[in-house]
């Protein structure tokens, strides 16, 4: 029996309350091809439990999963190995069911967690400050260009052609209500990025310049000179980072002159789990700016007693503070996922992190020496981590598809990413991780080389 609490009065009085005409209105904003007319075609209306379990467990057989196939697939979600000790812990009753730390005297476990996750983050990052994690990367990216509005004052943001696009898009749905404009294009598949093109795009009424490191296609953007050059004009500089292993690699954002720098915690601790929940990171440079970041601060003191304790130092949400003074309305911090962050890096150490990047990097290079012998296919990349874009001469979504109906997942499409982009079809975005064996480097190879004969 359906629970409906509400009557159609209640429901007039309410819309008349709001000013709507009617229900409808409140989804004005969802594009009508997304919304549904009547129920999902094909669903029963009603079953049994004993018939949805079978009828659900029909349909995963029907999935391939990361773990039974040769898996290149990359793109901001990253196949890494977790220790069995990261679920053991996350399970644990005073963790799996802890809500937001708002009494510090009975949640000191949480709180010292999530302060362990921000210096762990802010040590990643090279940042003076991070935050206690966010929903996922792309919204964080998002907070990141709000803040930054902000700080400066200005209302127009550059985005970096190679920022992963569905970041972009979130950035741009969220400034239809800012009325920020957005200054974005498509990357261009060539071996280097368009660093002189971005700084080119950079002007007095830019409130900052958001680039990816590595980006999209796996290269290595020149931070240092972006930084310069946005700092020349007044504006700050967002790092995007979606693969947090290649920072045990490659310099950390926050000393190359980024002002602040967010990302997808997703790689280390969390797993793929199809798709989400997944773990944002945010940290930023400048102590000053600390009170213009969203989400909560964990802080360590002292009690009474002078014993060391943490509490909730700092809480900018609409939640607690008055709505016209909150700098976001997000509303959770995805806690479990930073805790299984927190231990994982908790295992690796700074030298575990340093030597999981390595054997990445090892890996993805002799993936990427293997496939540019293959017929037909070219490495872009002069430089990357663990990821690398090559061209296949052809539509690389079909090849794609081939390829999984053969049991590889051979990557991601850009003409998945990019729908519409003529010049971007042929792309194939490749991630290697010390997942890969050298056994599934040569299955991928040898169904290239078949597929594209």
């Amino acid at each position: 029996m359906r629970y409906l609490p509400l009557t159609d009065a209640d429901r007039t009085a309410m819309l008349e309350t709001i000013g709507a005409a009617d229900i409808d209105a409140l989804f004005a904003d969802v594009p009508e091809e997304a919304r549904l007319s009547g129920p999902i075609e094909g669903l029963p209306l009603h079953a049994s439990e004993m018939a949805v379990e079978r009828h659900m467990r029909a349909l995963s057989k029907k999935n391939l999963a990361a773990a039974d196939a040769p898996f290149f697939l990359g793109a901001g979600a990253y196949r890494h190995h977790v220790p069995a000790s990261v679920d053991h812990i996350i399970q644990r009753g005073e963790f799996l069911t802890a809500y937001t730390p708002y009494q510090p005297e009975i949640a000191q476990g949480t709180l010292q967690m999530l302060f362990e996750f921000q210096s762990q983050v802010a040590r990643l990052y090279g940042c003076a400050v991070a935050n206690a994690s966010m929903y996922d990367g792309s919204t964080a990216c998002w907070e990141a260009v709000a803040m930054a509005g902000r700080i400066t004052r200005r209302k127009r943001a550059v985005l970096s052609g190679a920022l992963h696009p569905h970041y972009a898009e979130v950035v741009k749905t969220m400034a239809k209500f800012t009325e920020d404009e957005i200054a974005h294009a498509a990357p261009s598949l060539t071996p280097q990025p368009d660093n002189d093109g971005l700084i080119a795009r950079i002007d007095d009424q830019t409130s900052c310049v958001v680039v990816q490191y590595p980006d999209i296609l796996g290269r290595l953007p020149d931070v240092r000179a972006i930084a310069e050059a946005a700092h020349a004009k007044g504006a700050l500089l967002i790092v995007v980072n979606t693969e947090p292993v290649a920072l045990g690699a490659i310099e950390a954002p926050g000393n190359l002159g980024a002002d602040i720098v967010v990302g997808e915690g997703q790689s280390i601790g969390v797993g793929l789990q199809f798709g989400g929940p997944y773990l944002g990171l945010f940290a930023v440079t400048n102590e000053k700016h600390t009170r213009q970041m969203p989400g909560r601060l964990c802080g360590e003191t002292v009690d009474a007693a002078g014993k060391r304790g943490f509490v909730l130092t700092l809480s900018t949400r609409e939640q607690h503070i008055r709505r016209e003074k909150a700098t976001s309305n997000i509303c959770t911090n995805s806690g479990l996922c930073a805790l299984a962050f927190s231990v994982h890096m908790t295992l690796l150490g700074e030298e575990g992190l340093r030597r999981l990047a390595a054997e990445n990097h090892r890996l993805a290079c002799l993936a990427a020496d293997r496939l540019a012998k293959v017929p037909g296919v070219t490495v872009l990349n002069e430089s990357f981590f663990n990821e690398f874009t090559v061209r296949l001469g052809q539509d690389a979504r079909a090849v794609v598809r081939r390829l999984a109906d053969d049991g590889v997942l051979a990557g991601v499409s850009l003409g998945r990413l990019y729908p519409g982009e003529a010049g971007l079809a042929d792309g194939l975005v490749v991630a290697v991780t010390e997942t890969t064996s050298e056994e599934d480097i040569e299955a991928l190879a040898a169904a290239l080389e078949g597929a594209l004969a």
